[in-house]
């Protein structure tokens, strides 16, 4: 009998388990409808807009939508913060030292100050999602005169 009382505590502790850790973590959700998204203009970068979804990208962390235009071109630079990245719309070429064209729907990350360089080459512009991991910069790289 002890046997059995003992197995049914067992089966009864399992069994509750899961159910206490949802309780615990009942999650949240987040939720940004295209027609609701603030777009604003970035300053400095001509014809480029950001909209933050999550947090503010010019403070710290953040998630946001950035939109370039055709034709948009960024010389070698880095970013401060790892930032990780879907092309939502348009095609993109990144060099790090060889050329990468991303079409809608790929995933990028530079991470560690990863040097590179960025152009929309579609003509209806690029889109991008990004998540950044703290405060969004862009930081010219010096290079050699010739």
């Amino acid at each position: 009998m002890t046997r059995t009382i003992a197995k049914a505590v067992v089966v009864a502790a399992a069994l509750l388990v899961p159910w206490v850790v949802v309780a615990k973590d009942a999650g949240k959700a987040a939720f940004a409808p295209n027609g609701d998204l603030k777009w604003r203009d970035v300053p400095d970068r001509p014809g480029v807009q950001i909209a933050a979804v999550q947090g503010d990208p010019m403070k710290g962390a953040a998630r946001f939508f950035v939109k370039l235009p055709s034709g948009f071109d960024a010389p070698l630079h880095h970013h401060t913060a790892d930032h990780f990245t879907v092309v939502v719309s348009g095609t993109m070429v990144f060099n790090d030292g060889q050329d990468h064209t991303l079409p809608a729907g790929s995933y990028f990350s530079f991470t560690g100050k990863k040097q590179h360089t960025t152009k929309c080459t579609d003509p209806a512009g690029c889109t991008l999602f990004v998540d950044a991991r703290g405060k969004w910069d862009v930081v010219a790289e010096k290079t050699a005169s010739k």
